[in-house]
């Protein structure tokens, strides 16, 4: 995907976002996140976006840290969201494409680091907030879903701070039904590896595969699909071990 593509999705998902809160009322419970109401969703949301548009807009080029949460609830926490959604929307849209911050993962360049960042970090946490609601969950776009599941995998989990560990090493795929994009992630006591390929190009046998549609496989590794949602074939071990200790926290 493209930096304007990931800005596009950033536009929609921050909206759908603070139309489902809205809907939900900021005391209404998250189930995808159970220690969260929803107004720990925006404050947490919406902070994370003011963090990310004072590297983009001041060029902060080492770790610079967030300006804390608000002590707002109601609607005027929402309207403190949507500003700060559309100031992170405004830094984006006019950041040139030269532009040198501080970064956490690999990317192309920084433009492209927080544009992808950030639109994964408002679809998930639309997720959350339309969990709050209940109904229908808005879709993910496939190519989306495929993009978040890299990021995720090749991105996140490569880091040293991953706790997705084993004492032995064993292997997992990740395989997209509805897109050409599969996933090979070692296992180890080190941080785990993965490998992309095409599905035609795929080698190897391996412990534990999961299948689904992208955006299935997206939920599920970000833990807001349980594993009974996709197909897991296979020893569910890996699977398991993925479930219990991949998850992401702000510190």
């Amino acid at each position: 995907m493209e930096i304007t593509d990931h800005i596009k999705s950033l536009a929609v998902e921050g909206q759908l976002l603070a139309a489902a809160a809205q809907e939900a009322g900021t005391g209404a419970r998250v189930p995808t996140c159970p220690d969260w109401r929803v107004r720990d969703l925006l404050r947490h949301t919406g902070m994370v976006h003011r963090w990310a548009t004072a590297f983009v807009v001041d060029g902060h080029t080492s770790y610079h840290p967030d300006g804390g949460e608000p002590d707002l609830d109601g609607p005027e926490l929402l309207d403190w969201f949507r500003e700060g959604h559309g100031l992170l929307m405004d830094a984006l849209g006019t950041a040139p494409a030269g532009l040198e911050c501080w970064t956490f993962l690999p990317a192309p360049s920084p433009l492209a680091f927080w544009a992808r960042r950030q639109a994964h970090e408002t679809t998930i946490h639309r997720v959350d907030a339309e969990s709050a609601r209940g109904g229908r969950p808005s879709p993910v776009p496939a190519a989306h879903a495929v993009d978040g599941i890299d990021e995720l995998l090749r991105g996140f989990h490569a880091r040293r701070t991953s706790r997705v560990r084993t004492s032995a090493p064993r292997s997992l795929r990740v395989r997209a039904t509805d897109a050409d994009a599969v996933w090979t992630v070692r296992l180890s006591p080190e941080p785990p590896q993965a490998v992309r390929t095409d599905a035609a190009l795929e080698e190897g046998a391996v412990d534990c595969e999961l299948s689904a549609s992208a955006a299935e496989l997206y939920l599920t590794l970000w833990n807001r699909l349980p594993l009974t949602a996709i197909t897991v074939t296979g020893d569910p071990e890996p699977a398991r071990t993925w479930c219990e200790k991949s998850g992401v926290t702000w510190s």
